[in-house]
């Protein structure tokens, strides 16, 4: 457990660019369908059960919503997507958020693409590994729910992830995660690590 992201803190929920924390820093948005577990992935990440709101109704989060791990880092917990209650008009305005924040944010170093275990690589989930091979943007797949299948099953799902998105040639890491059962947490706090502070490669002579 790194005790850094313990000390999260929310900054505030943005409906728009203008409204969001000053763009300098380091920022890992985490992205996902509306239900496949986002919120409750940044709770457990950071040991705060109320960090990020928690709804049952899919769909709920509206905005991008800004936490503070300290004065250099951040989390944005992008609009959920795909859920098919929310009116059309309501899903292209989310659009033209989370396009407008993934186009035109300096600070944003990294995608956290959460996926449910059960429903991987949805039509969405490929246009943003897609988005991040275009872009060059380092991506770390969480799929959650992992609990809901046993182990077996569970392995076999990353495993053919993992094969189907071998010929992708841009920084990307995948691995299993449960919110309820606190499976995966040191492997998603050592990936957040590289993705804030990626070592660089040396020059090839």
């Amino acid at each position: 457990m790194n005790p850094v992201y313990t000390q999260a803190k929310f900054i505030n929920s943005s409906p728009d660019l203008k409204d969001t924390p000053e763009d300098q820093g380091k920022e890992v948005a985490f992205a996902g369908r509306s239900n496949a577990g986002k919120s409750s992935a940044i709770n457990t990440l950071t040991r705060q059960n109320g960090l990020a709101r928690i709804s049952k109704t899919p769909g709920r989060t509206q905005m991008l919503n800004f936490f503070e791990i300290n004065e250099q880092q951040r989390f944005v917990d992008l609009p959920g997507y795909g859920y098919a209650k929310v009116p059309v008009a309501v899903k292209k305005k989310w659009h033209e958020l989370m396009e407008n924040y993934l186009t035109r944010r300096k600070s944003l170093c990294a995608i956290v693409l959460v996926m449910d275990v059960r429903h991987p690589l949805t039509e969405f989930d490929w246009q943003m590994v897609d988005w991040c091979r275009h872009t060059g943007l380092p991506l770390h797949i969480l799929l959650t729910k992992a609990d809901k299948l046993n182990y077996g099953a569970a392995k076999n799902t990353l495993l053919q992830v993992q094969k189907e998105l071998s010929d992708i040639n841009f920084p990307l890491t995948i691995q299993l995660f449960s919110a309820l059962k606190k499976t995966g947490i040191d492997e998603v706090h050592q990936a957040l690590d590289s993705l804030f502070n990626p070592v660089e490669q040396p020059e090839s002579e």
